[in-house]
């Protein structure tokens, strides 16, 4: 049996100066510190009797996220490059307005943004690879802190999507929102909430 909460990160710097996030590293904002504390708050009367282990990705402001909720449940995160954003190679450390001057339209998942971009289906691939470790651990409370588009794949991948339908599906969040994934009694996974954002309301 499994439960899975996934934290997308809180309002980043980048949210509001116009750069690109991708693998820079920006850190959280005020309000998004604001916000992670919150959700930290929030979980804590929700889940505080259950033992879970976190992931986070290694950026900072997923980084700065996973610490302050950890911090409220007692546990300590692990740090993998596995959940960063995807890389956009080139357009890192870019503005957003460069960005869309400069970039190659993806018109399916296998299309390159930049010649040294990462496409979603390589993300896929590697978040699958993932999955497959968290689902065959013992660990059966587990939190996940990570990007938007990191996230939108994690969950189609659990909802046992193959990578061919993210050409036709895309499953968004918004910063600071929490969803909730877990098995039913018929062994079916399930999203029973996705991308909730009364966790960090202020």
């Amino acid at each position: 049996m499994k439960n899975i909460i996934t934290i997308q990160h809180t309002q980043s710097i980048h949210h509001t100066n116009g750069m690109v996030g991708s693998w820079t590293d920006w850190d959280l904002s005020e309000f998004g510190i604001s916000q992670a504390d919150k959700i930290g708050k929030n979980l804590k009367k929700e889940i505080s009797d259950k033992k879970y282990v976190m992931y986070s990705s290694d950026l900072m402001r997923a980084k700065q996220t996973a610490m302050i909720v950890a911090d409220y449940l007692g546990i300590t995160p692990i740090y993998t490059e596995v959940l960063r954003e995807r890389n956009l190679g080139q357009a890192v450390g870019k503005s957003v307005e460069w960005l869309r001057n400069n970039m190659t339209e993806e018109k399916t998942i296998d299309d390159r943004m930049f010649f040294d971009a990462e496409t979603i289906h390589e993300q896929y691939d590697n978040l699958l690879k993932f999955h497959e470790q968290i689902m065959k651990s013992d660990n059966e409370n587990i939190l996940i802190v990570s990007h938007g588009g990191t996230l939108s794949v994690f969950h189609a991948i659990w909802l046992g999507l193959d990578a061919d339908m993210l050409n036709r599906c895309n499953l968004h969040g918004k910063a600071g929102g929490v969803s909730f994934m877990d098995i039913d009694i018929r062994g079916s996974k399930r999203i029973t909430r996705l991308s909730d954002m009364s966790y960090s309301l202020i």
